[in-house]
């Protein structure tokens, strides 16, 4: 497998490999929606905890197991993706840490996102791409749903979050063979958006 940081783009959204110069519009993105963070998320990039976070990103990317991607609506940073867990030696890597700030959600920026992050990991050659989702969280279990990845399981009392509650932890996937259909599904989503 081999991922090579580099834009990718749709006519909805332009994805950019997280960099400084995108650290403010971020830290702006999540600050419109920062309740949202303790509700649903492991860890928070409001507030006070956008520092630290920031920069375990930046060192989770500069040791190449962690690929962040600026989500860019209209030049402007309005989100975050993220390839996590790039195991090389077995061609699996996990998207998540998704946010987008609450006036771009719902449309088409999250399914060009996910289009563009699934083609380039399987045109990378990805065998096997996970998500994993807060049980608590029906919206993102929803779209991930919707984006043809199959629910494995469920992870019971995986991982504490910065708020000390214990979470269950959803994962689906998408295999390599699966690809074709889920591309053909997100591709006809998008372009009912015109």
């Amino acid at each position: 497998m081999n991922l090579v940081p580099q834009i990718l783009e749709t006519r909805f959204v332009r994805l950019e490999p997280m960099a400084e110069a995108h650290r403010e519009g971020l830290r702006a993105a999540v600050e419109t929606d920062a309740d949202f963070f303790p509700a649903l998320y492991p860890y928070s990039w409001a507030g006070e905890h956008f520092g630290p976070t920031w920069d375990k990103l930046m060192a989770d990317m500069a040791a190449a197991n962690t690929l962040g991607f600026a989500v860019m609506v209209a030049g402007v940073c309005r989100g975050i993706s993220t390839y996590y867990g790039i195991d090389r030696a077995n061609d699996v890597l996990e998207i998540g840490g998704t946010f987008y700030e609450p006036a771009v959600r719902g449309g088409p920026v999250n399914p060009s996102a996910k289009r563009l992050l699934l083609g380039h990991a399987f045109e990378g050659g990805a065998r096997r791409v996970v998500f994993r989702v807060d049980a608590i969280n029906a919206r993102s279990r929803a779209a991930v749903t919707k984006l043809g990845a199959v629910q494995e399981g469920i992870l019971r009392q995986d991982r504490a979050t910065f708020t000390g509650r214990i979470r269950d932890t959803v994962i689906f996937s998408v295999l390599a063979d699966e690809w074709p259909a889920v591309r053909e599904r997100l591709d006809a989503r998008l372009a009912a958006f015109g």
